[in-house]
């Protein structure tokens, strides 16, 4: 494998095409763009970034459609994932938009959302968490994840960190776009502040839920 020189032009074109294609046909007639473009850039940038983050799983390109009322068969971005604990870790994607990178706490079992909120719950703790949450979003990240409309079981709707509880997972994740250095090797530097940046939220969630249940 060559070493990382950076995500091609080439790959975000590909997505947009296949956004508005999303057939096997165009996939069979241009999955030599996706492998040189999309799969060969993104396995050189994690392992040039494992020593420092860990291995990478890159998620298969193909939709799992048995379920879903959208049969189109192809995902229309790259994704790749650190895992850190259960549910939990760094994140990198391509797709049309351009680059997205983040971190986070993305789903979990019942076992693991009780620990994160009963520690949410703890002043001290909870209290820690929202600083880190605040400093990343002082950095660029926008804070996600998916929330209840209502306050959880057990908590009182007045709790200081009540939107906090309410949360079913939580990241942060910055979008770039498509840069003129996206194309260099810049890129993997870029990733790499970018998960130094939310280093701290995936380390505290990985204390936090990532015992056995």
């Amino acid at each position: 494998m060559r070493g990382f020189s950076g995500f091609p032009l080439a790959g975000l074109d590909f997505y947009e095409d296949l956004e508005a294609d999303n057939s096997k046909s165009f996939w069979s007639a241009h999955r030599d763009v996706y492998e040189t473009a999309v799969r060969e850039p993104m396995l050189a940038l994690t392992a040039l970034l494992e020593p420092d983050f860990g291995e990478a799983k890159l998620f298969r390109p193909y939709r799992d459609v048995r379920f879903a009322k959208d049969k189109t068969p192809y995902k229309t971005a790259q994704g790749a994932v650190v895992r850190t604990a259960p549910g939990v870790g760094w994140y990198v994607q391509v797709g049309a938009p351009g680059l997205f990178v983040g971190g986070g706490f993305y789903q979990g079992t019942p076992a693991q959302l009780a620990r994160l909120r009963g520690t949410v719950d703890d002043e001290l703790r909870g209290t820690e968490l929202q600083r880190i949450l605040d400093t990343a979003a002082a950095a660029g990240f926008t804070i996600g994840g998916e929330k209840l409309k209502t306050k959880p079981k057990g908590f009182d709707a007045a709790h200081p960190r009540i939107d906090l509880l309410r949360h079913k997972s939580i990241t942060a994740g910055k979008q770039f776009g498509a840069p003129d250095w996206l194309a260099t090797p810049r890129a993997a530097d870029e990733v790499r502040a970018a998960w130094e940046d939310v280093r701290p939220l995936v380390e505290w969630l990985s204390a936090v839920v990532g015992g056995t249940d």
